[in-house]
Protein backbone atom coordinates (compact mmCIF):
# COMPACT_ATOMS: atom_id res chain seq x y z
CA UNK A 1 0.00 0.00 0.00
CA UNK A 2 2.74 2.62 1.02
CA UNK A 3 4.80 1.58 -2.38
CA UNK A 4 1.87 2.27 -4.37
CA UNK A 5 0.93 5.51 -2.53
CA UNK A 6 5.06 6.81 -3.04
CA UNK A 7 4.60 5.68 -6.73
CA UNK A 8 1.34 7.76 -7.06
CA UNK A 9 3.22 10.66 -5.60
CA UNK A 10 6.10 10.05 -7.84
CA UNK A 11 3.98 9.56 -10.82
CA UNK A 12 1.49 12.98 -10.24
CA UNK A 13 4.30 15.79 -11.39
CA UNK A 14 5.74 13.81 -14.45
CA UNK A 15 2.04 12.72 -15.47
CA UNK A 16 0.84 16.55 -14.93
CA UNK A 17 3.53 18.22 -17.23
CA UNK A 18 2.82 15.58 -20.06
CA UNK A 19 -0.69 16.98 -19.89
CA UNK A 20 0.17 20.45 -19.48
CA UNK A 21 2.62 20.10 -22.65
CA UNK A 22 -0.14 18.33 -24.86
CA UNK A 23 -2.85 20.48 -23.68
CA UNK A 24 -0.61 23.88 -24.88
CA UNK A 25 -0.69 22.02 -28.06
CA UNK A 26 -3.94 21.18 -28.63
CA UNK A 27 -5.15 24.82 -27.46
CA UNK A 28 -2.23 26.14 -30.54
CA UNK A 29 -4.27 23.84 -32.70
CA UNK A 30 -7.55 25.04 -31.90
CA UNK A 31 -6.25 28.98 -32.63
CA UNK A 32 -6.69 29.09 -28.58
CA UNK A 33 -6.27 32.83 -27.33
CA UNK A 34 -2.68 33.69 -25.60
CA UNK A 35 -4.82 34.50 -22.91
CA UNK A 36 -6.24 31.04 -22.40
CA UNK A 37 -3.05 29.34 -22.66
CA UNK A 38 -1.55 31.97 -19.66
CA UNK A 39 -4.27 30.74 -17.54
CA UNK A 40 -3.98 26.99 -18.57
CA UNK A 41 -0.02 27.58 -17.63
CA UNK A 42 -1.03 29.94 -14.56
CA UNK A 43 -3.57 27.43 -13.27
CA UNK A 44 -1.26 24.30 -13.24
CA UNK A 45 1.82 26.62 -12.05
CA UNK A 46 -0.37 26.68 -8.87
CA UNK A 47 -1.18 23.31 -8.63
CA UNK A 48 2.94 22.35 -8.72
CA UNK A 49 3.44 25.25 -5.72
CA UNK A 50 0.80 23.34 -3.86
CA UNK A 51 1.80 20.32 -4.46
CA UNK A 52 5.38 21.20 -3.38
CA UNK A 53 4.23 22.61 -0.40
CA UNK A 54 2.18 19.60 0.38
CA UNK A 55 5.20 16.87 -0.24
CA UNK A 56 7.43 19.40 1.67
CA UNK A 57 5.35 19.33 4.59
CA UNK A 58 5.02 15.93 4.95
CA UNK A 59 8.28 15.49 5.84
CA UNK A 60 8.58 18.96 7.89
CA UNK A 61 10.63 20.58 5.56
CA UNK A 62 7.74 23.26 5.24
CA UNK A 63 6.13 24.52 8.61
CA UNK A 64 3.44 26.41 7.65
CA UNK A 65 0.29 24.71 6.16
CA UNK A 66 -0.79 25.70 2.74
CA UNK A 67 -4.33 27.93 2.63
CA UNK A 68 -7.10 25.41 2.56
CA UNK A 69 -8.24 26.00 -1.18
CA UNK A 70 -4.73 25.38 -2.79
CA UNK A 71 -5.01 22.25 -0.34
CA UNK A 72 -7.97 21.00 -1.95
CA UNK A 73 -7.07 22.22 -5.43
CA UNK A 74 -4.09 19.93 -4.81
CA UNK A 75 -6.08 16.70 -3.76
CA UNK A 76 -8.28 17.20 -6.13
CA UNK A 77 -6.58 17.37 -9.59
CA UNK A 78 -4.27 14.54 -8.34
CA UNK A 79 -6.55 12.08 -6.96
CA UNK A 80 -9.75 12.88 -9.47
CA UNK A 81 -9.03 15.46 -12.38
CA UNK A 82 -6.07 14.10 -13.27
CA UNK A 83 -5.91 10.21 -13.63
CA UNK A 84 -10.18 10.39 -14.36
CA UNK A 85 -10.16 13.36 -16.75
CA UNK A 86 -7.52 14.90 -17.93
CA UNK A 87 -5.58 11.54 -18.61
CA UNK A 88 -8.32 9.54 -20.41
CA UNK A 89 -9.09 13.23 -22.11
CA UNK A 90 -5.37 12.83 -23.44
CA UNK A 91 -4.84 8.95 -24.42
CA UNK A 92 -8.75 9.05 -26.18
CA UNK A 93 -7.50 11.64 -28.35
CA UNK A 94 -4.41 9.80 -29.26
CA UNK A 95 -6.08 6.92 -30.07
CA UNK A 96 -8.69 8.45 -32.08
CA UNK A 97 -5.67 10.94 -33.81
CA UNK A 98 -3.96 7.21 -34.55
CA UNK A 99 -7.15 5.88 -35.95
CA UNK A 100 -7.96 8.85 -38.65
CA UNK A 101 -3.94 8.38 -39.79
CA UNK A 102 -4.70 5.21 -40.31
CA UNK A 103 -7.91 4.88 -42.04
CA UNK A 104 -7.87 9.01 -43.65
CA UNK A 105 -9.68 9.19 -46.54
CA UNK A 106 -9.60 12.14 -48.97
CA UNK A 107 -12.34 14.20 -49.51
CA UNK A 108 -12.73 17.36 -51.49
CA UNK A 109 -12.26 20.54 -49.35
CA UNK A 110 -15.29 22.64 -48.43
CA UNK A 111 -15.22 26.41 -47.98
CA UNK A 112 -18.71 27.36 -47.74
CA UNK A 113 -19.52 29.65 -44.70
CA UNK A 114 -21.62 27.58 -43.26
CA UNK A 115 -18.83 25.00 -43.24
CA UNK A 116 -16.28 27.56 -41.65
CA UNK A 117 -18.70 28.31 -39.42
CA UNK A 118 -19.46 24.82 -37.81
CA UNK A 119 -15.07 24.12 -37.61
CA UNK A 120 -15.18 27.30 -36.01
CA UNK A 121 -17.48 25.81 -33.61
CA UNK A 122 -16.01 22.62 -33.54
CA UNK A 123 -12.10 24.42 -32.48
CA UNK A 124 -13.83 26.06 -29.69
CA UNK A 125 -15.62 23.19 -28.36
CA UNK A 126 -12.07 21.36 -28.59
CA UNK A 127 -10.78 23.71 -26.78
CA UNK A 128 -13.21 23.96 -23.93
CA UNK A 129 -13.22 20.02 -23.80
CA UNK A 130 -9.09 20.17 -23.39
CA UNK A 131 -10.04 22.86 -20.73
CA UNK A 132 -12.35 20.64 -18.99
CA UNK A 133 -10.23 18.49 -16.31
CA UNK A 134 -9.10 22.33 -15.18
CA UNK A 135 -12.39 23.46 -15.02
CA UNK A 136 -13.37 21.04 -13.05
CA UNK A 137 -10.53 21.00 -10.78
CA UNK A 138 -11.24 24.75 -9.79
CA UNK A 139 -14.99 24.74 -9.87
CA UNK A 140 -15.02 21.77 -7.41
CA UNK A 141 -12.61 23.18 -5.07
CA UNK A 142 -14.79 26.20 -4.84
CA UNK A 143 -17.80 24.68 -4.26
CA UNK A 144 -15.36 22.61 -1.27
CA UNK A 145 -14.77 25.24 0.60
CA UNK A 146 -18.81 25.77 1.74
CA UNK A 147 -18.67 21.74 2.32
CA UNK A 148 -15.94 21.01 4.41
CA UNK A 149 -17.61 23.32 7.26
CA UNK A 150 -20.77 21.50 7.25
CA UNK A 151 -22.09 18.33 9.18
CA UNK A 152 -25.14 17.00 10.48
CA UNK A 153 -26.31 15.49 13.77
CA UNK A 154 -27.74 12.23 12.42
CA UNK A 155 -29.79 10.92 14.96
CA UNK A 156 -30.91 7.26 15.15
CA UNK A 157 -32.72 4.51 17.86
CA UNK A 158 -30.93 0.77 17.80
CA UNK A 159 -32.99 -1.74 18.99
CA UNK A 160 -30.31 -4.29 21.14
CA UNK A 161 -32.42 -6.95 22.16
CA UNK A 162 -28.96 -8.10 24.86
CA UNK A 163 -29.57 -4.37 26.30
CA UNK A 164 -30.06 -4.54 30.11
CA UNK A 165 -33.41 -2.72 31.07
CA UNK A 166 -31.09 -0.29 33.10
CA UNK A 167 -29.55 0.69 29.77
CA UNK A 168 -32.56 1.05 28.15
CA UNK A 169 -32.65 4.70 26.45
CA UNK A 170 -28.63 5.21 27.26
CA UNK A 171 -27.73 7.54 24.52
CA UNK A 172 -24.05 7.76 23.02
CA UNK A 173 -22.38 10.67 20.90
CA UNK A 174 -21.01 8.85 18.17
CA UNK A 175 -17.82 11.02 17.23
CA UNK A 176 -15.31 9.92 14.07
CA UNK A 177 -12.50 11.10 11.84
CA UNK A 178 -12.60 14.77 12.86
CA UNK A 179 -8.65 14.83 10.69
CA UNK A 180 -8.01 17.34 12.74
CA UNK A 181 -5.34 19.50 10.32
CA UNK A 182 -6.02 20.55 6.75
CA UNK A 183 -9.55 20.93 6.70
CA UNK A 184 -10.59 20.46 10.01
CA UNK A 185 -9.71 23.29 12.47
CA UNK A 186 -10.24 26.53 14.52
CA UNK A 187 -14.39 27.44 13.92
CA UNK A 188 -15.12 24.22 12.95
CA UNK A 189 -13.99 22.65 15.78
CA UNK A 190 -15.78 24.70 18.06
CA UNK A 191 -19.15 23.71 16.45
CA UNK A 192 -18.27 19.88 16.16
CA UNK A 193 -17.82 20.40 19.76
CA UNK A 194 -21.19 22.31 20.69
CA UNK A 195 -23.10 19.88 18.50
CA UNK A 196 -21.60 17.29 20.30
CA UNK A 197 -21.61 18.84 23.99
CA UNK A 198 -25.42 19.97 22.97
CA UNK A 199 -26.47 16.38 23.24
CA UNK A 200 -26.11 15.80 26.70
CA UNK A 201 -25.04 12.07 26.31
CA UNK A 202 -24.10 9.66 27.93
CA UNK A 203 -21.36 8.56 26.52
CA UNK A 204 -18.82 10.39 24.01
CA UNK A 205 -17.15 7.88 21.90
CA UNK A 206 -14.58 8.48 19.26
CA UNK A 207 -13.89 5.87 16.71
CA UNK A 208 -10.73 7.23 15.47
CA UNK A 209 -8.78 9.03 12.80
CA UNK A 210 -8.33 12.15 15.40
CA UNK A 211 -5.77 14.10 13.41
CA UNK A 212 -5.32 14.05 9.67
CA UNK A 213 -1.57 12.83 9.64
CA UNK A 214 0.61 15.94 11.22
CA UNK A 215 1.37 15.53 14.77
CA UNK A 216 1.51 19.20 14.56
CA UNK A 217 -2.28 19.38 14.62
CA UNK A 218 -2.67 16.61 17.91
CA UNK A 219 -2.47 19.91 20.68
CA UNK A 220 -5.76 21.04 19.11
CA UNK A 221 -7.30 18.23 18.61
CA UNK A 222 -6.64 16.86 21.98
CA UNK A 223 -8.13 20.42 23.36
CA UNK A 224 -11.17 19.19 21.49
CA UNK A 225 -11.40 16.13 22.91
CA UNK A 226 -10.99 17.18 26.39
CA UNK A 227 -13.47 19.80 25.79
CA UNK A 228 -16.37 17.12 25.01
CA UNK A 229 -18.46 16.47 27.83
CA UNK A 230 -20.83 13.03 28.56
CA UNK A 231 -22.14 12.16 31.80
CA UNK A 232 -19.95 8.67 31.76
CA UNK A 233 -16.99 9.54 29.87
CA UNK A 234 -15.22 10.21 26.92
CA UNK A 235 -13.52 7.57 25.11
CA UNK A 236 -11.03 6.99 22.20
CA UNK A 237 -9.72 4.79 19.91
CA UNK A 238 -6.97 5.32 16.96
CA UNK A 239 -6.73 5.41 13.54
CA UNK A 240 -4.83 4.97 10.38
CA UNK A 241 -4.05 8.40 10.06
CA UNK A 242 -3.43 9.50 13.59
CA UNK A 243 0.08 6.62 13.24
CA UNK A 244 1.06 8.11 9.87
CA UNK A 245 3.19 10.79 11.42
CA UNK A 246 4.79 8.67 14.64
CA UNK A 247 2.64 6.33 16.22
CA UNK A 248 4.46 6.05 19.61
CA UNK A 249 4.03 10.09 19.66
CA UNK A 250 0.83 9.84 19.08
CA UNK A 251 -0.33 7.41 22.12
CA UNK A 252 2.45 9.15 24.33
CA UNK A 253 0.82 12.69 24.12
CA UNK A 254 -2.73 11.24 24.23
CA UNK A 255 -2.28 9.60 27.43
CA UNK A 256 -0.15 12.79 28.80
CA UNK A 257 -3.29 14.89 28.31
CA UNK A 258 -5.55 12.38 30.70
CA UNK A 259 -7.96 11.02 27.84
CA UNK A 260 -9.29 7.56 27.95
CA UNK A 261 -7.28 6.11 25.25
CA UNK A 262 -8.29 2.11 24.55
CA UNK A 263 -5.46 0.66 22.19
CA UNK A 264 -6.44 -3.15 22.70
CA UNK A 265 -7.84 -2.18 25.54
CA UNK A 266 -10.82 -2.34 27.70
CA UNK A 267 -12.81 0.03 29.90
CA UNK A 268 -14.66 -1.42 32.91
CA UNK A 269 -17.66 1.55 33.56
CA UNK A 270 -21.43 1.64 35.94
CA UNK A 271 -23.68 3.51 33.93
CA UNK A 272 -26.80 4.01 35.39
CA UNK A 273 -25.76 1.34 38.11
CA UNK A 274 -25.46 -0.93 35.48
CA UNK A 275 -21.47 -2.48 34.34
CA UNK A 276 -20.99 -1.68 30.86
CA UNK A 277 -17.10 -2.67 29.25
CA UNK A 278 -15.73 -0.63 26.07
CA UNK A 279 -14.11 -2.54 24.26
CA UNK A 280 -11.11 -0.62 22.13
CA UNK A 281 -8.98 -2.13 19.09
CA UNK A 282 -6.10 -0.51 18.01
CA UNK A 283 -5.77 0.15 13.86
CA UNK A 284 -4.79 -2.84 12.00
CA UNK A 285 -3.43 -3.01 8.71
CA UNK A 286 -4.51 -6.45 7.79
CA UNK A 287 -7.30 -9.09 8.85
CA UNK A 288 -5.18 -11.51 10.91
CA UNK A 289 -4.22 -8.47 12.97
CA UNK A 290 -8.04 -7.43 13.62
CA UNK A 291 -8.97 -10.94 14.15
CA UNK A 292 -6.43 -11.17 17.01
CA UNK A 293 -6.87 -7.53 18.27
CA UNK A 294 -10.52 -8.02 18.58
CA UNK A 295 -9.78 -11.57 20.40
CA UNK A 296 -7.71 -9.33 22.82
CA UNK A 297 -10.46 -7.32 24.03
CA UNK A 298 -13.53 -9.65 23.86
CA UNK A 299 -11.03 -11.72 26.18
CA UNK A 300 -10.96 -8.57 28.41
CA UNK A 301 -14.92 -8.40 29.30
CA UNK A 302 -16.57 -8.45 31.93
CA UNK A 303 -19.07 -11.68 31.26
CA UNK A 304 -21.34 -9.89 33.61
CA UNK A 305 -21.43 -6.27 31.76
CA UNK A 306 -22.94 -5.09 28.61
CA UNK A 307 -19.83 -4.38 26.09
CA UNK A 308 -19.51 -1.98 23.10
CA UNK A 309 -16.65 -2.73 20.87
CA UNK A 310 -15.06 0.49 19.34
CA UNK A 311 -12.94 -0.20 15.99
CA UNK A 312 -11.99 2.38 13.25
CA UNK A 313 -12.34 -0.09 10.73
CA UNK A 314 -15.67 -1.68 10.24
CA UNK A 315 -14.33 -5.18 9.25
CA UNK A 316 -13.90 -5.83 12.77
CA UNK A 317 -17.49 -6.40 12.80
CA UNK A 318 -16.90 -9.99 11.79
CA UNK A 319 -15.05 -10.87 14.58
CA UNK A 320 -17.00 -9.32 17.05
CA UNK A 321 -20.02 -11.30 15.83
CA UNK A 322 -17.64 -14.12 17.01
CA UNK A 323 -17.12 -13.61 20.12
CA UNK A 324 -21.05 -12.23 20.54
CA UNK A 325 -20.87 -8.17 21.24
CA UNK A 326 -23.91 -7.01 20.57
CA UNK A 327 -22.59 -3.45 19.52
CA UNK A 328 -19.99 -2.22 17.29
CA UNK A 329 -18.96 1.24 16.59
CA UNK A 330 -16.84 2.31 13.14
CA UNK A 331 -15.48 4.66 10.92
CA UNK A 332 -13.14 5.02 8.53
CA UNK A 333 -15.34 4.98 5.25
CA UNK A 334 -16.52 8.34 5.14
CA UNK A 335 -19.96 7.08 4.00
CA UNK A 336 -18.02 6.23 0.71
CA UNK A 337 -17.25 9.90 0.25
CA UNK A 338 -17.84 9.72 -3.92
CA UNK A 339 -21.83 8.06 -3.69
CA UNK A 340 -23.40 7.71 -6.86
CA UNK A 341 -26.11 6.35 -5.38
CA UNK A 342 -26.69 4.31 -1.63
CA UNK A 343 -25.12 1.32 -3.34
CA UNK A 344 -22.62 2.32 -6.18
CA UNK A 345 -19.83 4.35 -5.42
CA UNK A 346 -16.47 4.03 -3.01
CA UNK A 347 -18.28 2.82 -0.09
CA UNK A 348 -19.16 -0.67 -1.95
CA UNK A 349 -16.51 -0.58 -3.57
CA UNK A 350 -13.63 -0.59 -0.94
CA UNK A 351 -15.60 -1.94 2.16
CA UNK A 352 -17.95 -4.82 3.19
CA UNK A 353 -19.77 -1.76 5.54
CA UNK A 354 -19.36 1.72 4.97
CA UNK A 355 -22.11 3.76 6.45
CA UNK A 356 -24.80 3.62 9.00
CA UNK A 357 -26.46 0.08 10.60
CA UNK A 358 -25.59 -3.47 9.51
CA UNK A 359 -26.88 -6.55 11.24
CA UNK A 360 -25.63 -10.17 11.35
CA UNK A 361 -26.72 -12.82 14.00
CA UNK A 362 -28.46 -10.34 15.95
CA UNK A 363 -25.44 -8.07 16.54
CA UNK A 364 -25.08 -4.05 15.29
CA UNK A 365 -22.99 -2.38 13.77
CA UNK A 366 -22.66 1.18 13.27
CA UNK A 367 -20.58 2.60 11.14
CA UNK A 368 -20.67 6.66 11.23
CA UNK A 369 -19.57 8.79 8.12
CA UNK A 370 -16.72 11.10 9.89
CA UNK A 371 -18.07 14.75 11.09
CA UNK A 372 -14.37 15.71 9.74
CA UNK A 373 -12.44 15.80 5.73
CA UNK A 374 -9.05 14.39 4.56
CA UNK A 375 -10.42 14.89 0.95
CA UNK A 376 -12.25 18.39 0.44
CA UNK A 377 -15.66 16.90 -1.56
CA UNK A 378 -18.13 14.28 -0.22
CA UNK A 379 -20.96 13.00 -2.83
CA UNK A 380 -24.22 11.42 -0.72
CA UNK A 381 -22.30 11.19 2.26
CA UNK A 382 -22.88 13.80 4.51
CA UNK A 383 -20.45 14.25 7.21
CA UNK A 384 -22.13 14.02 10.78
CA UNK A 385 -22.11 13.12 14.48
CA UNK A 386 -24.39 10.29 15.26
CA UNK A 387 -26.22 10.24 18.56
CA UNK A 388 -27.53 6.50 18.71
CA UNK A 389 -30.48 6.18 21.65
CA UNK A 390 -30.55 2.54 23.12
CA UNK A 391 -33.27 0.59 23.38
CA UNK A 392 -34.10 -3.19 24.22
CA UNK A 393 -37.51 -3.14 22.04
Amino acid sequence: MMKSVLLWLLLIPVLSLSWWFWANRRLHFHQSSRLTKRLLTLSMLVFFVGYAWVVLGRDHLITTTPPTLLLAIVLLWGLIFLPFVAMPLMTGWAFLSLMKAIFKKRRPPQTSPSRASHWSRRKWLGGMATLLPVFGTYGTALISMRQIRRFRVHEKTLIIPELPLALDGLRIAHVSDTHVGKFTTGHVIDEIIAATNQLDADLVLFTGDLIDYSLRALPEALQMMQRFRAKSGVYLVEGNHDLMDDPVAFETQVRAAGLNFLRNQAAHLQVRGVALDLLGVAWSFGAPHMAMDVAVVAALRDRAAFPILLSHHPHAFDHAVEHGIPLTLAGHTHGGQLMMSSTVGVGPAMFRYWTGLYQKAGKSLWVSNGVGNWFPIRVNAPAEIVHLTLRCA
